[in-house]
């Protein structure tokens, strides 16, 4: 199968100057490296493509592919996710992971939270901050976390993300609504465990692949998975790897884990993230559906690993979920030749 890669490389726009936490969200050289081999080692033709400006030049020189697997974070606007996505459906090019629809209500946590709370599933109460008179609005009890709206990788995280008081929630929120130019989510502050599960499949089809917790060490950053604690996780956090089967916080986690996945539409693999409450019960907090697939870095490879799935495997489930949803393999391609 020919198959397009597109993605956002980090040096790339390292060089083009911009800083290291505007570009956390993007891929390391060895990320691409290790999906490219993986796919090749699975038989299928890889066309690097890049990031979407490389894509829309490309679509426009005639280039077409029989699946696109597509990583794209993006870079401007709260649709950012979905603009490659986006790009391909209109050429009705079939692709990896999620729809346009999805990519851009994952990456609102607020409205994301909506969708699971109707769905009947736990989720800390939480307001949004649009603006600095909207802080005096926000009526719920101490303590909050406090959050960029749409941002990843914990950017905007930090220990003073943890307010106490109504003081420290104003000053948070004036600071992240000007360093980031985006609302601010402020939910309940959960004092437990935290978790991200690992999902493979679609729909009915999905299924838990794995759950890592995440402890943090004396010397991290306190209260949250931060962006420091992320970029030197060595050193400041401890990963572990709990069974469901002989831990019923866990079992309860990957309960609502799938379930999120499957009421906001995720495909072919992602991300949910947890934290549980006082008395235990885990709550939803965020889905990623387009998860960092670093071999040994990225949360999801490294939950892969944990339950003896190779990052080859990982990535050929992927693609199967992929080509399962859009028809066998020899179809996709007929799909393709039919676009402009």
């Amino acid at each position: 199968m020919k198959i397009g890669f597109t993605y956002d490389l980090r040096s790339e726009y390292l060089a083009d100057g911009y800083s290291e936490e505007e570009t956390a969200e993007f891929d390391r050289d060895d990320t691409i490296l290790a999906i490219e081999e993986a796919l090749r080692a699975e038989g299928h033709q890889v066309e690097r493509i890049g990031r979407i400006h490389n894509l829309v030049r490309q679509l426009a020189s005639g280039q077409r592919w029989d699946l696109v697997f597509n990583i794209a974070e993006g870079l401007h606007g709260l649709a950012r996710e979905a603009q490659v996505p986006a790009l391909l459906d209109a050429y009705q090019i079939p692709y990896t992971f999620a729809d346009p629809a999805v990519l851009m209500l994952s990456l609102d946590k607020a409205l994301c939270k909506l969708v699971v709370r109707e769905a009947g599933l736990p989720t800390p109460p939480h307001a949004v901050v649009r603006s600095e008179s909207d802080i005096d609005q926000v009526r719920l009890p101490f303590p909050l976390f406090v959050k960029p709206l749409a941002e990843g990788t914990g950017k905007g995280i930090s220990s003073e993300s943890k307010v106490d008081t109504p003081l420290a929630l104003k000053n948070v929120c004036k600071s992240l609504l000007h360093r980031f130019r985006q609302p601010v989510l402020v939910e309940r502050y959960l004092s437990g465990r935290e978790f991200t599960v690992g999902i493979l499949g679609t729909g009915d089809k999905a299924q838990v692949l794995g759950t890592m917790e995440i402890i943090l060490r004396p010397q991290a950053e306190a209260h949250a998975y931060s962006y420091v604690n992320k970029e030197r996780c060595e050193e400041l956090v401890e990963y572990r790897y709990p069974s469901a089967k002989d831990d019923p916080e866990v079992a309860e986690a990957e309960r609502v884990a799938l379930a999120a996945w499957r009421a906001i539409g995720g495909r072919d693999a992602g991300r949910v993230d947890l934290r549980s409450d006082e008395t235990g019960q885990p709550h939803f907090l965020e889905v990623n559906p387009l998860a960092g697939l670093h071999p040994e870095h990225s949360d999801l490879p490294m939950i892969a690993t944990a339950v003896g799935v190779s990052f080859r495997e990982l990535i050929r489930r992927i693609v199967a979920s992929a080509a399962e949803r859009i028809g066998s393999l020899d179809q996709i391609g007929n799909r393709c030749s039919a676009g402009p």
